[in-house]
């Protein structure tokens, strides 16, 4: 018996499955996931490996895992894909907020219900699925500025400090949203900091050392570094390193890595949003789950992130990814 009725089922076969309606705990769900880009980072790969064994460990859950591997084109065919298989559920992590949207709307048709997970999509998106599930990437970008300021404060250069960003994909919701909040948030914190340049680091650790090798020339003072995540945090900081001027300069990212764990440890790196990797799995299939169900899920299905810097890392274990 399939829950999520399909189009031109035949009234007949809705009657049997409301007669067995009863019988629904013993249904085996079948939800597909298409994911970003497994490739491209820890985060990216512990999550899918987290996801696996949490379906793996429901008896009632079957799994169609794919991944996009950061091309549109393909995550737009996987999505007509796992319609034409008819999932019961389909969970998305987009490659693109807004690309994506004619193809969710095509399983919207097909009457599946579509979480959108980790990166949302673009709100013109938004009546084509049942909910999202994942960080709330506007307040990460806003708590990252409440370190980087709180920390300028501490040193006594909130008043004069210049920083730099390094964001992550363009037109990828959660690099623009982490911008978005950083950059709202910063003038009502610390109004005198000036944010001088933000280029894109593609989520890739080697993509934005090069990008801050061309900060640290253009630039003679950069007082912060704001990162989209730790992975490219990281890559800043060994451009800096590499020309002796990290010491002198505030690294603060999200998406707390291990290297940035590891470097935040050493010293060299002040802070992060804490952000598990696991806990955003275990989200996105239980929210499927609970949408199959029935249950009362919020539209935005949010879990936290809190500020982790050198002074409280202690409360929070080292990232496994």
């Amino acid at each position: 018996m399939r829950l999520t009725t399909k189009a031109g089922m035949a009234v007949s076969t809705v009657l049997a499955g409301a007669a067995l309606a009863g019988a629904a705990a013993a249904d085996t769900w079948k939800i597909g996931i298409t994911q970003n880009n497994v490739g491209v980072d820890s985060y990216q790969t512990t999550y899918e490996k987290a996801f696996i064994a949490a379906a793996e460990a429901n008896d009632n859950v079957e799994t169609v895992v794919l991944d996009a591997g950061g091309d549109v084109a393909r995550q737009i065919a996987q999505i007509e894909d796992l319609i034409q298989q008819e999932v019961d559920a389909m969970i998305i992590w987009p490659t693109n907020g807004e690309a994506v949207i004619p193809a969710v709307r095509k399983a919207f048709k097909a009457e599946i219900p579509v979480i959108i997970t980790n990166s949302n999509i673009d709100e013109a998106g938004f009546d084509f699925i049942s909910s999202f599930s994942g960080p709330d990437n506007i307040t990460q970008g806003k708590r990252a500025a409440e370190i980087m300021c709180d920390r300028f404060k501490d040193l006594g250069i909130a008043d004069e400090a210049q920083i730099v960003e390094i964001t992550g994909q363009p037109g990828y919701t959660t690099a623009i949203e982490r911008s978005t909040g950083f950059q709202d948030r910063l003038p009502e914190v610390c109004p005198d900091v000036d944010l001088m340049e933000s280029q894109p680091g593609d989520w890739n650790r080697e993509k934005a050392q090069k990008v801050m090798e061309a900060f640290l020339v253009k630039y003679d003072d950069i007082d912060g570094v704001y990162a989209g995540d730790d992975n490219m945090g990281v890559g800043a900081l060994n451009a800096a390193k590499a020309a002796n001027r990290a010491e002198d300069i505030t690294f603060v990212g999200a998406t707390n890595f291990a290297v940035g764990y590891e470097a935040m440890a050493r010293g060299e790196y002040w802070g992060s949003i804490y952000q598990s990797p696991v806990d955003d799995a275990e989200a996105a299939l239980q929210t499927a789950i609970d949408v199959l169900e029935g249950e009362d899920v919020p539209f935005l299905n949010y879990f936290d992130t809190p500020k982790i810097t050198q002074e409280n890392m202690d409360e929070y274990d080292k990232p496994v990814f």
